[in-house]
């Protein structure tokens, strides 16, 4: 996993907040829910990138760096690492930022691994439409 102490020049994919509904047991946020977000946030930028339907067909692993807890607002950064005849690699960074206050922290990394799909749910060329 990178370490970076700042978060990417660009904005979020996407932004939320954790909900005690999100929480295990203990009070935290469950791995499963950041991950649910990374492949959503993810999903949007292979989408966007393959200008169609995609799927998720391999998740590299995840290293949690610090939990986060009920209020954190939760930004999910995206960059297209790499583009394939049908497939490409998307690396999601999540990021937390407390309900009350401006520092960030980096929560987690992966990469995201995607077929583009076309009508007839086959893969099917990333630059075609």
């Amino acid at each position: 996993m990178t370490a970076t102490a700042e978060p990417p020049p660009h904005s979020p994919v996407i932004r939320t907040i954790a909900m005690p509904a999100d929480t295990n047991p203990a009070g935290d946020i469950f791995g499963g829910w950041l991950m649910a977000h990374m492949d959503l946030a993810a999903g949007n930028v292979a989408t966007r990138r393959a200008k169609g339907r995609v799927a998720t067909v391999a998740v590299e692993a995840m290293s949690f760096l610090s939990p986060v807890l009920v209020g954190d607002e939760v930004s999910f950064f995206g960059d297209v690492l790499s583009v394939g005849r049908t497939s490409l690699r998307i690396r999601i960074e999540a990021w937390r930022r407390p309900r009350e206050g401006e520092t960030l922290n980096k929560v987690t990394e992966a990469s995201f691994t995607f077929v583009a799909i076309g009508a007839d749910r086959r893969p099917r060329p990333v630059d075609e439409a």
